[in-house]
């Protein structure tokens, strides 16, 4: 079981999307007067937390697509064709 890269970006976009959205929040909003009053930081950080977050819940699932080839049924498949053909040998180098 390794480290899932969803989990590392997951937690990395988490972050940063509270980081944007406290700074929209407390910051000063007076600089939001260019775009019409709306808080381009906040939304967005709001955004970026809600992907991180499902990046995180993904990670926790455990639905990773490398898996042993015994434990899917196209594996088992191509093990017995690989055993049957010969391609397959015993010896572990």
């Amino acid at each position: 079981m390794g480290l899932d890269i969803r989990f590392v970006l997951g937690l990395m976009f988490l972050v940063i999307g509270c980081l944007l959205a406290g700074f929209g929040w407390l910051g000063d909003q007076s600089i939001y007067k260019r775009s019409l009053d709306f808080n381009v930081n906040l939304w967005w950080g709001l955004v970026i937390m809600v992907f991180g977050a499902s990046l995180l819940w993904l990670s926790r699932r455990h639905t990773s697509a490398m898996r042993p080839s015994e434990q899917s049924k196209e594996g088992r498949a191509i093990e017995a064709r690989e055993h049957s053909a010969g391609l397959e040998s015993d010896d572990m180098h």
